[in-house]
């Protein structure tokens, strides 16, 4: 099993931490920027979110 095939099995067994930690940098960067960037961090949070593991397992503040 090569690294790619190990990572994707972690995200795999922790979707939810994943996607859990996705959206609190997706806050974080909202928070630093005072949501100028709001629209195009969802965006960037949901592709990550539905392509690590199961989906987006995160119902996020948005």
């Amino acid at each position: 099993m090569g690294m790619l095939d190990k990572a994707k099995d972690l995200f795999n067994k922790s979707d939810d931490k994943v996607d859990q930690a996705i959206e609190k940098a997706g806050d974080i960067v909202d928070e630093k920027t005072g949501g100028k960037y709001k629209d195009q961090v969802d965006k960037a949070q949901d592709f990550a979110q539905e392509h690590t593991g199961e989906g987006d397992t995160v119902e996020g503040n948005r």
